[in-house]
């Protein structure tokens, strides 16, 4: 998940929303610039990070933390540090496909199939959601509806349709901050057009150039008070990582 988990994550940021006029004086961005500025933000060749992941459902709230090492997106391997009864379960994503390991039962098991859909550790990030491997502007056409204001930012929101079936989620409507280019709100619809999940960032910081949301918040539509925060602790670009990180025997030995 690049921030991650990028991966791979809600109270709204907005804060309030309203039409901002065009001005003359600046040339508006097509979608697709939009799109591919997205990208090339929010990615990078190799990347370490510190995760605290909490989950609030309305039964009760949990609260996870992880490493997390990525190598652009193809590449992920996720280690559990806390609660006690998950530290050393460990997360493999190589290309497209994945696996866990489980401490206590010493066993590896391939996620795919339906598994596919189920929230990571009963989040409500899937499986799916980290499996994404291409960019915006790869999976999706996009047009630019007009410009509004959430939380005093002038944001630019797109409608993406996706090109293909394959896509998890069909259609996105997309909330781009104009100077930070981070997409700090997501709404993304099924094919029937019923809303399946929103998906916010805030908290920006600048990391070597790059502008970081250091907070995500996903809720699940269809899983009523539900919703997953994710906040980035600590966050490296561009680290050297050995090829054995992304292995079955890290998976297994965590080493």
């Amino acid at each position: 998940m690049n921030y991650i988990l990028m991966l791979l994550c809600i109270h709204p940021i907005a804060k309030a929303e309203e039409p901002i006029p065009d001005t003359a004086q600046e040339a508006a961005p097509t979608a697709a610039e939009l799109l591919s500025s997205l990208d090339q933000n929010l990615q990078s060749d190799s990347q370490e990070a510190t995760i605290r992941m909490t989950i609030n459902d309305s039964r009760r709230t949990r609260d996870f933390s992880m490493t997390v090492i990525s190598r652009g997106r193809t590449h992920s391997a996720i280690e559990y540090q806390s609660p006690k009864r998950e530290k050393g379960t460990r997360m493999l994503k190589v290309d497209g496909q994945m696996w866990l390991y489980f401490p206590r039962a010493e066993r590896v098991q391939k996620i795919s199939g339906h598994m596919m859909r189920q929230g990571m550790m009963g989040s409500d990030v899937s499986y799916e959601d980290m499996m994404t491997t291409e960019d915006f502007d790869e999976m999706y056409d996009a047009k630019i509806l007009g410009t509004e204001v959430l939380d005093g930012r002038k944001h630019w929101k797109l409608e993406a349709i996706a090109k293909d079936s394959s896509i998890s989620y069909p259609k996105r409507m997309i909330w781009i901050d104009d100077e930070y280019r981070i997409p700090t709100k997501q709404e993304l619809y099924a094919l029937s057009g019923i809303l399946l999940k929103t998906w916010t960032m805030s908290d920006i910081t600048v990391i070597d150039e790059k502008n970081v949301p250091m907070k995500m918040v996903i809720s699940d539509a269809l899983k009523k008070g539900s919703s997953t925060t994710i906040i980035t602790e600590n966050l490296s670009f561009n680290i050297p990582l050995e090829d054995q990180i992304f292995s079955r025997r890290w998976l297994e030995r965590g080493k």
